[in-house]
């Protein structure tokens, strides 16, 4: 894509997403994604009803009476977006690709979270970890974030979600919320790195797919490639045999994806490429308040 081409849509980009997040998702970002942890705001007497494991007992000795600490929750958010940007995520057959799908949903989730004065920061991963973007604020680093996402080409093209799930986990070491976006096509399993991460930070997974990858169409002989390996081969999409084999694999990979987020206790939606993403993500949001 040629740098005006990217500029340009940037901009489409950033007009829809801001207009989202101002008009949609303000309320419900806000509510659905709270503050994590508490911080020291004063200290102040001891008073009938106190928790006494709050009592700061370096100002008890020093003033001769009792004080504790008073704590306050934390506003401000860390918000990291843990993006899948292997081979498959080109793949779309309807109105838009993969690649294009995750790139205004993840638009969108970062504008909403700059506007409620939070830090974004994003990791491109595929079988390996594409590049880190540290955390931030402003509008100037989220059309930053957008402008990568859109020219960013990886090193590989297999994908390793253990990997990326592992890495946020000991790379943010104060409790976040990730978005991990990603079509979930993994034959690893990932549900313990998921469980881990979980009890750490606030994990939230987006599923990003296209209607096609569902079953294989019965149109005769095909030329297929694998977008992760670059593998060819032709199959015969009308033999019953080939369709259900296929379908076998598919709703494999969806009955381990579910099972994991299930087991780890992973707020989830799934979206398609075909779907205005609006609806499911307020879904999401409603299922948190």
């Amino acid at each position: 894509m040629e740098t005006s081409d990217i500029i340009k849509k940037v901009r489409q980009i950033e007009i829809k997403s801001r207009g989202l997040s101002a008009n949609i998702f303000a309320g419900s970002y806000k509510t659905a994604f709270k503050g994590h942890g508490m911080s020291f705001a004063e200290v102040r007497e001891y008073q009938y009803g106190d928790d006494v494991r709050d009592i700061d007992w370096n100002v008890t000795a020093r003033q001769n009476k009792p004080h504790i600490k008073i704590f306050e929750e934390e506003r401000e958010l860390t918000v990291m977006l843990l993006i899948d940007v292997s081979g498959s995520r080109e793949f779309g057959t309807s109105t838009r690709t993969k690649q294009e799908q995750i790139t205004e949903i993840a638009a969108t989730l970062a504008f909403s979270t700059i506007q409620n004065n939070d830090k974004i920061g994003v990791v491109f991963f595929s079988d390996r970890i594409e590049k880190y973007i540290p955390p931030q604020k402003g509008k100037k680093h989220v059309l930053a974030i957008i402008s990568e996402m859109l020219k960013f080409e990886p090193v590989q093209r297999g994908t390793n979600l253990n990997k990326a799930i592992q890495y946020v986990s000991n790379a943010q070491k104060k409790r976040c919320t990730t978005f991990l976006i990603s079509d979930f096509c993994d034959e690893n399993d990932y549900q313990q790195a998921l469980t881990i991460a979980s009890s750490k930070h606030d994990l939230v997974a987006i599923q990003v797919y296209d209607p096609r990858e569902k079953a294989l169409p019965n149109i005769g002989l095909m030329r297929v490639e694998d977008a992760e390996t670059r593998e060819e081969r032709w199959i015969d999409t009308s033999s019953r045999r080939v369709r259900h084999m296929y379908s076998e694999w598919w709703n494999r990979m969806e009955l381990k994806m579910r099972d994991s987020f299930l087991h780890s206790r992973v707020d989830n939606v799934s979206i398609s490429t075909d779907e205005d993403f609006v609806p499911a993500l307020l879904s999401l949001f409603k299922k948190r308040m």
